[in-house]
């Protein structure tokens, strides 16, 4: 029996890849550094479908039809590295490597281009959705060269979740593409999350209202137009009791975020690009100003926050939701436009459509928003940005009151709302007539000499800032 596919590295998504791969039809070669988890896993699970347990790399190799296709799922970084150097000698050209992991898109580019050299294909996918998603269909999003999709597409077609009986699965673009757009989901995840941790401490810290009611206050959103898999399990977590202590679940919980870095690669890249991605990056600040606990210890000690003596408005918990569908809006809209950046930059031709179909199943950040979002990069005349489509731009403009009064009653109650008010900011930024920046190109040419344009002239200008500040064209400074 010769496998379709091999899986080396089976901790929980590597099995589970492997799992759903031979639920659905296909051959699975198993490989493990250890070999216990592989009988560990045709002990438990064996009846999934047909393995073919191998104890080294090179019979995985031998037992795979061609061209060979070898899923890596181990930690990202050198242990990548490290499978492909052991694999590289044992295959011939056309066959394909796959890394499956949360790998840097930078390192995939390189490793693709390396072993481009050799004849390989390498394919990096990202795959979101958990290891719930991994066994019962997750998003795909894969890269490498188009030829490799030829040969692999099929299988992750079949074992990628569905949505109108479209697999979420589709070639993203050459090299990094693949990683590079999982990396930025992972990005509109983190302010997704924090913005909707700031809802929840709004309607509790602003209007007094226990978890268990925001459990079923978020129940009811998710039937609105904020329907998505993370409103769902926040009332799931909102509900949840402590066994231990009677207590709400997320009162006994260490209020304390971590992270794993691809939120913050997310920010390091959109700063490289110069993307705006301003809610992305505070939720990522926002979990290391949660992390940072004895500080804040000292903090409550030491700072005083003279909070205004107010009272909410009536209408503050519908307020609260049609900012949430706000904020949660200006994410997406940030992470597509970083994708128009990195399309430009890296030669990819992202077709955003398709990205934001994949991302409607299986994958952590999937919602009924990308339906429409789906349609307005489908659309014969694209927006520039998300927000310039006009649904969007209506569905804004009808929530934005809200979005401004809760924004001003957080400021005025000292609840930290980082994504809402920075979300806000974007929206206003982007639409303002004129922006401060003039004053800094001014500042920057009188203690730089940078230059600065002019609005009624073309070309570049230097001001003679310790002279008699007459303005000369900056071709003449050099």
């Amino acid at each position: 029996m010769s496998a379709h596919i091999g899986v080396t590295g089976l901790a929980v998504m590597g099995a589970n890849l492997a799992r759903n791969l031979a639920r659905n039809g296909f051959t699975v070669a198993l490989h493990n550094r250890s070999v216990e988890k592989t009988d560990a896993l045709l002990a438990r699970h064996g009846q999934d479908g047909d393995f073919i347990r191998t104890e080294t790399l090179q019979e995985l190799v031998d037992s795979l039809q061609k061209p060979r296709r070898v899923l890596i799922m181990v930690k990202a970084g050198q242990p990548v590295d490290s499978v492909i150097e052991q694999l590289e000698p044992l295959l011939e050209p056309g066959d394909i490597i796959i890394d499956a992991g949360n790998s840097h898109y930078e390192d995939t580019r390189r490793r693709e281009a390396a072993l481009a050299k050799q004849n390989l294909h390498f394919v990096g996918i990202g795959v979101s959705g958990g290891e719930e998603g991994a066994l019962n269909g997750p998003s795909i999003m894969p890269g490498g060269s188009k030829e490799s999709y030829a040969a692999l597409g099929p299988l992750l077609e079949k074992i990628a979740a569905r949505v109108d009986g479209q697999p979420c699965c589709a070639w993203i673009g050459t090299d990094g593409a693949g990683h590079f757009v999982k990396m930025v989901h992972n990005g509109i995840e983190y302010a997704d999350m924090q913005v909707i941790g700031e809802a929840f401490d709004l309607l509790r810290s602003g209007a007094g209202i226990e978890p268990a009611e925001q459990a079923r206050i978020f129940a009811e959103w998710n039937t609105t137009d904020l329907a998505s898999f993370l409103i769902e399990i926040s009332a799931e977590v909102l509900g949840h009791v402590d066994a231990n202590t009677g207590k709400p679940f997320v009162d006994v919980v260490v209020d304390a975020a971590g992270q794993k870095g691809t939120g913050r690669w997310t920010v390091i890249s959109a700063l490289e690009l110069g993307s705006p991605t301003s809610g992305i990056a505070e939720s990522v600040f926002a979990r290391a100003l949660s992390s940072q606990t004895d500080q804040r210890k000292l903090a409550q000690e030491l700072l005083v926050g003279a909070e205004a003596d107010i009272e909410v408005p009536a209408t503050f918990v519908e307020d609260v939701r049609q900012a949430l569908y706000a904020s949660k809006l200006i994410s997406y809209a940030q992470g597509l436009d970083m994708l128009t950046s990195a399309a430009t930059e890296y030669g990819w031709n992202l077709k955003l459509d398709e990205i934001a179909s994949l991302w409607r199943g299986g994958c952590i950040i999937r919602a009924d928003l990308l339906k429409e979002i789906t349609k307005a990069y489908a659309a014969d005349e694209k927006p520039a940005n998300l927000l310039f489509a006009p649904a969007f731009t209506t569905a804004i403009a009808d929530v934005l009151p809200a979005w401004r009064r809760v924004v001003s009653t957080a400021v005025q109650l000292g609840i930290p709302v980082p994504v809402f008010s920075s979300s806000l900011a974007y929206y206003d930024g982007l639409r303002r007539k004129r922006l401060p920046a003039a004053l800094i190109q001014g500042q920057r040419d009188l203690f730089g000499a940078h230059t600065y344009g002019r609005v009624d002239a073309a070309g570049s200008f230097h001001t003679l800032w310790g002279e008699d500040k007459s303005e000369v064209d900056a071709v003449d400074t050099h």
